[in-house]
């Protein structure tokens, strides 16, 4: 037996990467899924989209590039499909470069596909993209013309039917805000929510390392939050039972198969840990391998 031990404690590390690599390499090829159930957390991201009524306006800003786009595109999607289900007007604007890309990417494969009747410019609108970071959302939140005077196809905001009445982010009924980092979640609930608490509601999606620093925040200032790819695969199981009759289509289930790669490789970390730390005692009582 010891000698087991021994050798087990003197395993080349190599075998281990190729542990790893199977899994990982295994549940994409034969798609494991594994069925999701929601926290709490993505639960109240759901109620709280479920409260609104048809024909409410809401602010979408998706503040994330490809980069994160693995992590965030699934809630994102699935937040997009959500609301548009629910009747409510969307109004998206990015404080990222490249969020008004990943913006369409959403329109392209969510809203057209699935919602045919829904009308760009009544329905919904790309704000498009402003710099100033944070500076954006403290002037949008008293006045959005005075930064947003055109659409991100370069349309007048007053030619735009669903602009019209819209004087700030104040008149929005929900902020959802999908967010890689800086500026995003934080400056949305430091410079939207905080001020005007009694009048801005805010739900987030954030990716896995920003999520522990936004927990302080819950629930006062964000309603709930959707954390990397584990939140998007809860909310999508919510979404897609209420609102998708059969199978859904491979975008809404981008989550939940993204998690079973994850899911076998958190598992077999766990394993090694477990392993090296018996291996570790097993040693110390035995002594020092011979």
């Amino acid at each position: 037996m010891w000698s087991v031990v021994d050798k087990l404690a003197a395993l080349d590390r190599r075998w281990i990467f190729l542990l790893m690599l199977l899994a990982v390499a295994i549940p994409i090829l034969f798609e494991l899924q594994f069925d999701e159930t929601p926290t709490q957390q993505a639960q109240a991201v759901f109620d709280e989209i479920e409260r609104l009524q048809p024909g409410d306006p809401v602010l979408l800003s998706f503040d994330y590039d490809p980069a994160s786009e693995g992590e965030l595109s699934p809630m994102a999607s699935s937040l997009v499909l959500h609301c548009a289900s629910r009747d409510l007007k969307l109004y998206f604007l990015s404080l990222y470069p490249v969020g008004p890309q990943m913006i369409e990417e959403n329109i392209q494969k969510v809203i057209l596909p699935d919602f045919s009747d829904y009308v760009y410019g009544e329905d919904y609108v790309n704000l498009g993209y402003k710099p100033g970071y944070e500076a954006v959302v403290k002037v949008i939140m008293t006045d959005l013309r005075e930064l947003y005077t055109t659409d991100s196809r370069g349309t007048n905001i007053d030619q735009i039917p669903m602009c019209q009445g819209i004087q700030s982010v104040q008149d929005m009924k929900l902020i959802v805000n999908v967010s890689a980092g800086y500026p995003g979640v934080k400056e949305w609930v430091q410079y939207a929510v905080t001020p005007y608490p009694d009048k801005v509601r805010m739900v987030a999606g954030v990716t896995g390392v920003q999520a522990p620093y936004m927990y302080p925040y819950i629930p006062k200032q964000l309603r709930g939050m959707l954390g990397a790819i584990k939140g998007a695969a809860e909310y999508e199981e919510l979404v897609n039972e209420a609102y998708i009759e059969g199978e859904p289509r491979p975008v809404y289930r981008e989550g939940v198969r993204r998690m079973g790669p994850q899911s076998v490789a958190h598992l077999l970390m766990i394993g090694l840990i477990l392993a090296g730390n018996t291996l570790f005692f097993l040693q110390k009582i035995h002594g020092p391998a011979r």
